[in-house]
């Protein structure tokens, strides 16, 4: 099993960073039905102020040819697109169990 963790800090200031964090949210867990090689995907804000990052994201995939069939996926490119232009920083691990 490969687990990926992927941080995102995003440069928008609020109340657009909040629409943005929803808005990818929203479209981050509305993927599992449409792309079959997700196991387990979360994603959420930061809700700890004094930390660098203001989204996680953690999902698992079988093996790391999925990790790269979800990232090339047309409804993820879609979902990332949402912050295309917003993100300052971005850190990804991924690693097998």
């Amino acid at each position: 099993m490969v687990k990926h963790i992927v941080l995102f800090k995003l440069s928008a200031p609020e109340p657009e960073r909040t629409q943005i964090i929803t808005d990818f949210c929203n479209a981050i867990k509305a993927l599992p039905p449409v792309i079959d090689v997700i196991r387990h995907i979360e994603v959420s804000r930061n809700i700890n102020p004094a930390e660098k990052y203001d989204i996680a994201l953690y999902s698992e995939f079988d093996t790391l040819a999925d990790v790269t069939a979800y990232a090339t996926h047309p409804a993820h490119v879609a979902a990332a697109g949402i912050l295309k232009g917003h993100v300052e920083s971005r850190a990804c691990v991924d690693y097998e169990l």
